[in-house]
């Protein structure tokens, strides 16, 4: 995308039709997360042909690895939403100055990263209590992943810099090589070459690796509407100090809400190998469904953080208002026709008459909150982080995991008191079976608790979001 376009592009954002504009900067990024989710769910596949340990495996890792991604991801944000901001505001060279800054930044923080969490990685594993039959499929898996660390917060930050300035178009188109070429290597390195769960690491390692050689080559050559030069990427804190300002907020927020994914294994896993799978299999099919969802989320990122940057408040709003809407219908359909579908989707994966009966539990008592998680609170922490507004995105993230859902899920599937009361309040109303039979120790309690913390989380951010202390800009 030229410069042109990038200019007739923050024309549209800020004066154009709300849901035209949406859309079009939505569907690419709804194409790549279809690819992307495809992706995961052949991973899922061609693991499982494994066994039930191989395929729990990346499950297990990802929760680390996702912390890991976090802390990056939060400066990626800050990125984001300053380059969206200067675009809004018209200031293109401040905007392609902040780019480099941050790609900079994101290099030598994520070869740091990598070299740390290697070092913690067993013991990590050892706190979520990983069974003896998983736990080497998932330190192989982790090792490898986190060795390519530095190519995977490269090539994420270099796309969202290309989406702030309104090019939805060639992120995907690099996403969707990376991810074609992850499925085409998995089955070569997992079966052909032998290498197991180790092979389906290295596929992601390679692909990540190929999609950031190409993402900084279009960013300097200036083809991806941003035009970043090797002297807008020397170190400089006056920059380095806004992006840490702006984004630590967010990287507390999202690590310590992967890590929360972390502690929430360990409860899963206190119920064995059999919830766990189902569990995994049941986040990937929610990942690939409701990945339309997450495309216009992000898409409304890009409109909300340019029409900040102008300050068109009110514009902003409306525009997440409608985007909650059409995401809580997107992914009410995803929840209806996974439920429809479950038994035979769930035998391509893994015909296990076990897992396919602890399915019916996690889609029951948990799936049924996923439409206000993506449809409210996915669109509400976006917009937070969008208009640079961060600790609000923090807060709201730590509350839904820390402040409930792990607490509820513990209480629900472990806690003793808590099913006494729930089986003296369900005689003191008359209710026909106790309570506690439907949560007390059991995998019933922990998912029911997950499905509360998603209700409960969507509340709260709604009431936040239309009090409109999120309405001002961070750029000068």
């Amino acid at each position: 995308m030229s410069m042109e376009k990038v200019k007739a592009m923050r024309k549209e954002i800020l004066e154009g039709p709300i849901e035209r504009t949406l859309f079009k900067l939505a569907w690419p990024i709804i194409v790549n997360n279809l690819v992307q989710v495809l992706y995961n769910i052949t991973d899922t596949f061609w693991l499982g042909k494994l066994g039930r340990a191989a395929l729990s495996a990346p499950g297990v890792s990802w929760p680390i690895i996702g912390t890991l991604m976090a802390l990056g991801m939060g400066f990626t944000m800050a990125g984001f939403s300053i380059v969206g901001q200067y675009i809004g505001a018209g200031d293109y060279r401040k905007a392609n100055r902040s780019a480099g800054a941050l790609l900079s930044l994101i290099l030598f923080f994520s070869t740091l990263s990598a070299v740390i969490s290697i070092a913690i990685l067993p013991l990590a594993l050892r706190f979520m209590h990983v069974t003896e039959t998983i736990y080497p499929y998932a330190f192989t898996y982790s090792l490898i992943v986190f060795a390519g660390v530095p190519a995977s917060f490269t090539f994420m930050a270099s796309t969202a810099l290309m989406r702030a300035s309104g090019d939805t178009k060639t992120p995907v188109k690099i996403s969707m090589l990376t991810v074609f070429l992850n499925i085409i290597l998995d089955p070569v390195f997992i079966f052909i070459l032998g290498l197991g769960v180790s092979g389906a690491a290295i596929a992601t390692v390679l692909s990540n690796a190929v999609g950031t050689v190409i993402g900084f080559k279009l960013l300097l050559s200036g083809k991806a509407g941003l035009k970043i030069t090797w002297s807008d990427m020397k170190p400089d804190w006056k920059f380095y100090s806004k992006i840490i300002r702006v984004g630590l907020p967010s990287s507390i927020g999202q690590s310590a809400n992967s890590f929360g994914f972390v502690v929430l294994t360990r409860i899963i896993m206190g119920f064995g190998d059999v919830t766990y799978a189902a569990y995994t299999i049941t986040t990937r099919l929610v990942n690939f469904i409701t990945s339309i969802s997450r495309g216009f989320s992000m898409a409304m990122g890009t409109m909300v953080a340019q029409n900040v940057g102008a300050e068109k408040y009110q514009r902003a709003k409306t525009i997440a208002e409608r985007t909650m809407v059409v995401n809580f219908i997107i992914a009410s359909i995803a929840v209806l026709t996974i439920g429809i579908f479950r038994v035979p989707i769930f035998k391509i994966f893994l015909n296990d008459p076990k897992v396919i009966a602890e399915s019916a539990i996690v889609l029951k008592y948990f799936l049924i909150s996923v439409p206000f998680f993506n449809g409210i609170f996915v669109v509400v922490t976006r917009v937070f982080t969008s208009a640079g507004h961060t600790k609000k995105s923090m807060i709201m993230s730590m509350l839904r995991l820390w402040g409930f859902r792990i607490p509820l899920s513990y209480a629900f599937g472990y806690v003793p008191a808590l099913v006494v009361v729930f089986t003296v309040l369900g005689h003191s109303i008359n209710f026909k079976i106790p309570l506690a039979k439907l949560f007390g120790f059991t995998s019933k309690g922990v998912f029911f608790g997950m499905g509360m913390s998603n209700f409960l989380a969507a509340i709260i951010g709604l009431i936040w979001f239309l009090r409109g202390s999120w309405m001002k800009r961070i750029i000068d």
